[in-house]
């Protein structure tokens, strides 16, 4: 395996950053050489690549290729945990679920990685439906997308080893809402799982076809796009929302030069965003 950054060239990284940018909004610094080298190392051996600018020469010339879904597989980022940073999904079930009571909810959750976030999000449904009984309307539906082929295979099974059940989540949700496969693997109870449906999204591209959503959670992605670009999928998203939905970012990310299309909802802690209406 390629371990060192020997194979990335000062001209090859920037094409081949250039490339990523273009094909899924990733936007690398500068100084990102060692990264792309321990992401790539395998398959540029693998391929018999002596240099990044093979590897980009190949992607340009395949288009849509096996080889360009391995290259965004291998360069996604898919850190999460159950519940992460807490807050969000306590304004979800206090806040935000109390106020969706004309039809059936739908959530959009992007960038939903390994199935964590929603996941989350149908258990917060399901404690908030036993708390208030009737008060939203049946049908809930979760949309969960990601750019990471493989990734989306894993939370389509929503199946998970201890290590990543323990990574927040409690004792008594991990009892009452996941079934024991095996001594080291756990299940999500069908129950919740049946509102989930997981679909495959590039960001960049056109998201209309999912419809319109009460709620899109679009956490700890936005970060690694430019502002150009953060900015867009920010307006689309707010014509993904119906009137007065709600956007959850993550803890690092803010909305800026966006006041017209949202208004902030502080929530001690925490805050969300409402869709404005045009």
């Amino acid at each position: 395996m390629l371990s060192s950054t020997n194979a990335i060239t000062p001209n090859g990284y920037i094409r081949f950053r250039d490339y990523l940018q273009k094909v899924c909004g990733i936007s690398l610094s500068d100084n990102k050489q060692y990264l792309v080298a321990s992401r790539l190392g395998k398959i540029l051996e693998r391929e018999g690549f002596s240099k990044i600018e093979q590897l980009v020469d190949a992607l340009e010339r395949l288009g849509g290729s096996k080889l360009k879904e391995e290259v965004i597989n291998a360069m996604t980022t898919n850190e999460t945990l159950w519940f992460r940073d807490t807050h969000p999904f306590t304004i979800l079930k206090d806040k935000v679920l109390p106020e969706m009571t004309a039809a059936p909810l739908r959530i959009w959750s992007a960038a939903s990685s390994t199935g964590q976030e929603p996941y989350s999000i149908s258990m917060v449904i399901e404690e908030f439906k036993a708390s208030r009984p009737g008060v939203l309307k049946a049908g809930e539906k979760i949309v969960a997308t990601d750019i990471c082929t493989n990734i989306l295979q894993h939370a389509k099974q929503g199946e998970y080893d201890s290590l990543a059940i323990a990574r927040g989540l409690g004792a008594d949700l991990q009892r009452r809402y996941f079934d024991k496969v095996n001594d080291l693997t756990w299940k999500i109870k069908p129950h919740l799982s049946a509102r989930v449906e997981f679909k495959y999204l590039n960001l960049i591209e056109s998201f209309s076809m999912l419809g319109k959503f009460d709620v899109i959670f679009c956490r700890n992605v936005l970060i690694y796009f430019t502002v150009d670009l953060k900015l867009d999928i920010l307006k689309r998203m707010h014509a993904s929302l119906k009137p007065g939905g709600y956007l959850f970012l993550g803890g690092s990310e803010a909305l800026s030069g966006l006041s017209d299309y949202f208004e902030i909802v502080q929530c001690h802690p925490g805050i969300v965003y409402k869709a404005k209406a045009l």
